[in-house]
């Protein structure tokens, strides 16, 4: 027996010439039964490698310093500074709003007072409190106030129809006029 040297055996396969042969068959095979879905998915893996290498960049320039690094400290002073002020500021609209509203408040407690006030006195004479609320009522509405609202007089507006006009009793009505037929021997049936 040889070693390195001589014809390979019957059950040995040449590697160098035999083996290579079968190769472009296989990969033919291979192709032409997976080929569009080997495609697609070489395809689908490069636009995903795509996708995170582009959302690794925009996180790496969205993220400020990283935490270790010390960052200006005349700009956070600053920063912090505009900040304060901003707080500040929209602290005292709201207490200046929270004010008018307090004042409000009281106003409308004053007014309701005075009308009990009035409506008590007019129940006491032994007249009517409603009337006598309503003329109040008139009176502060005549008075020169805050809110811009004006009460409009309403227009004395007439009926559509007439005061007779019943739609039960069929008059007065317009063009319909429906009756039921008549009931006799000569209907049918």
């Amino acid at each position: 027996m040889e070693l390195g040297g001589g014809a390979p055996g019957p059950g040995q396969p040449d590697v160098e010439h035999g083996g290579l042969h079968l190769l472009p068959r296989a990969v033919g095979a291979l192709l032409s039964a997976y080929g569009w879905y080997l495609l697609l998915a070489c395809v689908a893996i490069y636009l995903l490698v795509q996708k995170v290498s582009e959302s690794a960049r925009a996180r790496r320039r969205s993220r400020p310093d990283p935490p270790g690094a010390a960052a200006e400290p005349d700009a956070v002073v600053r920063r912090q500074e505009a900040l304060a002020a901003a707080r500040l500021k929209m602290q005292e609209e709201l207490n200046a709003q929270a004010e008018k509203y307090k004042e409000k408040q009281r106003e409308l407690e004053e007014e309701k007072r005075r009308q009990k006030i009035a409506m008590w006195e007019s129940m006491q004479e032994g007249k009517s409190y409603k009337g006598n609320l309503k003329l109040n009522q008139q009176e502060t509405a005549s008075s020169p106030s805050t809110s811009s609202a004006v009460p409009k007089p309403k227009p004395d507006k007439k009926p559509l129809r007439g005061g007779g006009y019943n739609p039960l009793s069929g008059e007065g009505g317009g063009a319909c006029s429906w009756r039921p037929g008549r009931r006799g021997p000569s209907a049918g049936g």
